[in-house]
């Protein structure tokens, strides 16, 4: 398979989750939508993609740094949890973000 037709292949797998979480979304089912996308199937079939192309290294490797994007995340949606009755929705995101990368950038710092 050439390279074109792979990044196709990734954008329309990725693109089929996100549109089925938001559709659910939308639909008032927010435990549901948050199923569908915090399902390991991105991670999963990313994970099954680098294997095929890299082996088992880059495989174990990717996998072993999806754990220091946890505790970011954590507080990313627990911000959007305490934000979002309080204020607008942009204002909640961009805050719950910027901390995200925040933490981002001191995982990663520490790393070094």
């Amino acid at each position: 398979m050439s390279e074109l037709m792979k990044s196709i292949v990734y954008f329309m797998l990725g693109g089929t989750i996100v549109s089925l979480s938001s559709y659910v979304g939308a639909q008032g089912r927010g435990f549901l939508a948050a199923f569908v996308s915090t399902f390991p199937a991105i991670t999963g079939v990313t994970l099954i993609l680098i294997y095929l192309n890299g082996g088992v290294d880059p495989a174990a490797n990717y996998a072993r740094h999806l754990l220091w994007f946890v505790i970011p995340w954590i507080a990313y949606v627990t911000v959007l949890i305490v934000a979002l009755p309080r204020t607008n929705f942009w204002l909640a995101w961009a805050g719950a973000l910027t901390l995200y990368m925040i933490l981002i950038a001191v995982t990663k710092l520490t790393l070094r």
